[in-house]
């Protein structure tokens, strides 16, 4: 009975990890060799100053979107960070 508790456990505790990935970047040529469904672009104005903020913040628009990918297809840096990208599924 311990043991299917474990089981059960360890189910849940995967699918929510599963749930909260976040968008992951790739590559235009990535894209295009798999055959990603492009949703449209999301961006970014003036909002980081750190890169990784920044790539966390288009992930994160991106799972809003419903996208498991984007590709950055525009970015600037003028002490704060604006970017642009497209996302895919």
């Amino acid at each position: 009975m311990n043991h299917k508790k474990m089981v059960v456990a360890a189910l849940l505790v995967g699918t929510f990890s599963a749930g909260a990935m976040a968008a992951k970047e790739i590559t235009r040529e990535d894209a295009q060799k798999n055959n990603y469904t492009s949703l449209g672009t999301v961006s970014i104005d003036n909002e980081q100053t750190a890169p990784m903020d920044a790539k966390k913040a288009i992930s994160k628009l991106a799972d809003e979107k419903g996208g498991k990918y984007f590709v950055v297809i525009s970015a600037d840096t003028d002490n704060k960070i604006s970017a642009t990208a497209e996302v895919f599924k």
